[in-house]
């Protein structure tokens, strides 16, 4: 069976139904038909599957009974704890979950009107950075009739059954939703970013400062609607631990709280806090049996009205609470969505979002091939898709997410595996605006993980400059399809570059085109003049009129530059200045220069010159290094 045919539209939905209440039919879907293909593709269920619509498995069927809620949910036989922890996380967010299940008010079955019931039912998407909508019939799996996967604690209920069976027509059958990723379902159902934490490498219990940053930061995640999830390694074979937490096992986080201690006033007047978080088993039972569980005695150090308002009830319904040292503790993994505010008006911080849809190609040209591995690979690596953005703050914290296509779909012709992704970052020349092909000072600020996860996720604070980002597979010559989502807090003009070089243009016999290119990288600079009371000096590179200006450094006469310009040059025989000025409120002052030939003769290891002022020694010593070309493809 190959990949089901998806529509963008509702329109297709509303096109069946009508269609099906006009010829008095119920739906059956044909591109997710009721056969063993739709199941399985080479482990079958455990027993004799029979194809029950939800009126001949209950009486009363319905969608939603008394609401949605975290606490509908139970896992099936198949081991898609992950998809349920996700549905559980959804059930708590119904901006979310009013989108993935849209006219939900509409699909209800309603009672007074059963001719307007055709077993179809549509939900949406976020799939690769597009809302998809995808349709399925109400046909769904059961042996010695029961469900056999996700299904409602409440046997009137079918909203989970559904919503799973159209995600697992988007993966091929039921089968490939078999070890999935928590964080994965989150983002299809919301377009979040995920980004995962390892708990165990990171050794969060061990660091109480690393701690309480973490905790600030899942507290403000989850107060602005993200998803947070949490599973213990072990995640091949689900095994339950002596403390009643269950290895191998995804749980949805349902809380975030800081605590108040004590009774009475007395509590409000010390304001003594503990940040504990909440969790529920898919399950549906089995909790947590150390502090702060269901009925421990650390609650009695809780007043009734926290308690009460907290929800606090002793039953093995799988919700429990843990303090967050033992979660950081007994938990070895967590998957944190962030929903991004990329609104212009709202009362939280809202970010500017780029999305960047690119591949991973193969071509004999070297200048053409886009799969060059990572950075290990050092004659290939400039040979991938490159992004540059600027950072116009001081400093900025920026949310890079690099995401390749699903590939569940392909589990069953034995393809399904994701490929090993991450990506680079380089601070690079001021003015860059054509591809890299040379690292020569250009500094790579931060690698993310390479691992073979859909996502890969990094959270970055970077100084004001211009960046590339480079989106690699670990090996070269790997062909894949990729999302880069950038977030930042102002502006960035995040793009892609696409050409190596200056292009030939039609007046270019006329007004020139480039003999050479040079790349001038100026370090720092010692022992400048004393200007004023202290020095505030910058640096500026000037090439045929096209320059290229540092940030200034305050209160220093030794600077640490670290500032570069890359030039296209027509007129060879031009030198190249970088001259030191220093900041003032009146008149800025110049402090000194060098002028360089940018011969390709010229040497190109790193350099100290005198500064000089129309031939006069000037005090200061600067840093720089300078590279010549006449193959504008080089630098």
């Amino acid at each position: 069976m190959g990949p089901p045919t998806l529509t963008k539209s509702e329109n297709h939905y509303a096109d069946l139904k009508n269609d099906c209440i006009r010829n008095k039919t119920l739906f059956e879907d044909p591109e997710f038909p009721a056969t063993n293909a739709s199941l399985y593709y080479n482990k079958p269920p455990p027993g004799r599957v029979k194809w029950k619509r939800p009126g001949e498995i209950s009486k009363k069927p319905h969608l939603f009974v008394e609401g949605i809620s975290s606490h509908d949910l139970n896992q099936g036989v198949v081991g898609n704890c992950w998809f349920v922890a996700a549905c559980s996380c959804l059930a708590l967010k119904p901006k979310l979950w009013q989108k993935v299940i849209p006219d939900w008010k509409e699909q209800e079955w309603d009672d007074k009107h059963p001719e307007n019931y055709a077993g179809i039912f549509h939900f949406q998407f976020w799939i690769f950075g597009e809302w998809i909508d995808v349709v399925v019939d109400d046909r769904l799996p059961t042996i010695n009739e029961e469900l056999i996967y996700c299904h409602s604690k409440d046997p009137n209920e079918f909203w989970s059954a559904l919503l799973e069976k159209a995600y697992a027509k988007l993966s091929g059958c039921y089968q490939s939703l078999e070890g999935g990723n928590t964080g994965d379902a989150v983002v299809d159902f919301s377009g979040a970013v995920s980004e995962a934490i390892s708990l165990e490498e990171g050794q969060f219990y061990k660091d109480q400062g690393k701690q309480d940053k973490l905790f600030d930061d899942l507290l403000k995640v989850y107060d602005r609607g993200g998803i947070i999830s949490c599973s213990i390694k072990p995640h091949e074979i689900e095994f339950k631990m002596m403390n009643g937490l269950v290895k191998g096992h995804a749980y949805s986080v349902t809380a975030v709280k800081r605590v108040r201690l004590g009774h009475g006033l007395l509590a409000y007047f010390k304001n003594e806090t503990i940040p504990l978080i909440r969790m529920r088993n898919p399950w549906g039972k089995i909790e947590w049996k150390g502090a702060w569980s269901d009925s421990s005695e650390e609650w009695a150090k809780v007043g009734d009205t926290e308690r009460h308002k907290l929800g606090i009830t002793v039953e093995d319904d799988g919700e429990f609470w843990m303090s967050f040292t033992d979660w950081c503790k007994f938990f070895t993994d967590s998957d944190v969505c962030r929903v991004i505010n990329t609104s212009l008006i709202s009362v939280h911080k809202t970010w500017h979002e780029y999305v960047h849809f690119g591949s991973w190609t193969k071509n004999a040209d070297p200048l053409l091939n886009r799969c060059g591995g990572c950075a290990n690979h050092k004659r290939t690596f400039l040979q991938n898709p490159q992004y540059l953005f600027d950072v116009t703050k001081e400093t900025d914290e920026v949310l890079i997410s690099l995401q390749q296509r699903d590939m569940k779909i392909h589990r069953p012709q034995g393809h399904g595996e994701n490929l090993s992704i991450g990506f680079g970052i380089f601070k690079v020349e001021l003015n860059r605006k054509y591809r890299l092909h040379d690292i020569l000072t250009q500094k790579c600020v931060n690698t993310s993980t390479y691992i073979n996860a859909r996502t890969v996720f990094m959270r970055i604070s970077l100084t004001q400059g211009r960046y590339a980002i480079f989106p690699t597979t670990f090996q070269p010559f790997t062909l894949g399809d990729f999302m880069l989502r950038v977030f930042t807090d102002v502006e960035s003009g995040c793009r892609e570059l696409t050409v190596d070089k200056p292009q030939v243009k039609c007046w270019s016999s006329i007004i020139g085109y480039p003999q050479a290119v040079t790349h001038v990288y100026v370090h720092s600079a010692e022992g400048l003049q004393n200007q004023d009371r202290t020095g505030d000096p910058y640096v500026i590179i000037s090439c045929e009129g096209k320059s290229v200006k540092s940030t200034i450094h305050k209160d220093t006469l030794n600077p640490e530059f670290a500032t570069s310009g890359v030039f296209y040059r027509k007129k060879l025989r031009k030198p190249i200045t970088v001259q030191v000025w220093n900041s003032n409120a009146v008149k800025d002052e110049f402090m000194g220069q060098v002028v360089l030939s940018g011969s390709v003769n010229d040497p190109t290891e790193p350099q100290r010159l005198q500064l000089t002022d129309q031939g006069r020694q000037m005090p200061g010593i600067i840093g720089l290094r300078i590279v010549t070309s006449v193959q504008l493809t080089a630098i």
